[in-house]
């Protein structure tokens, strides 16, 4: 009885149960807490780097949902800026090799909502290049966006 419990155990160990997305297994490289690092913006001919000293923004990703935080602190004895940003939103996403699509289901810039973007990936070691379209008409946004990130340990 033992060797037939054992060899089940063995033959399901592969197994990917039936809820999850056939793209996205326990081998999903993306899964995890990222740290951002750089980002640049293109709009048009105009290209941003933005500012990451003086805010943290993190990214987690597992089997099926994605969320992003954004926190910018507040510098003592600072008046010229306005009130600490937080920035947040998630929701689900697939990735098929290197196509990785999100559905952003919560944030709160709202007009970004129920929109979805599609980047490609890549990761490599403990690095995560993210890039892509951002186009949301309601918010007049239309975008390329290169984001780099580093794993959080």
């Amino acid at each position: 009885m033992n060797i037939l419990a054992g060899a089940l155990a063995l033959a399901c160990a592969g197994c990917t149960p039936a809820h999850q997305p056939e793209s996205q297994t326990s081998k999903n490289v993306a899964m995890g807490t990222w740290q951002l690092v750089a980002k640049t913006t293109y709009i048009g001919d105009t290209v941003r780097h933005d500012k990451i000293a003086g805010t943290r923004t993190i990214k987690i990703i597992n089997d099926t949902h994605f969320a992003f935080l954004t926190h910018e602190a507040p510098i003592p004895g600072d008046t010229t800026r306005p009130a600490p940003v937080f920035v947040a939103g998630g929701g689900t996403y697939t990735l098929r090799d290197s196509v990785y699509t999100e559905v952003l289901e919560y944030c709160n810039f709202r007009e970004w909502e129920n929109h979805e973007f599609t980047f490609t990936l890549k990761v490599k070691g403990d690095s995560l290049i993210q890039s892509g379209e951002e186009k949301v008409e309601a918010a007049n946004i239309s975008q390329t966006i290169v984001e780099r990130y580093i794993r959080v340990k």
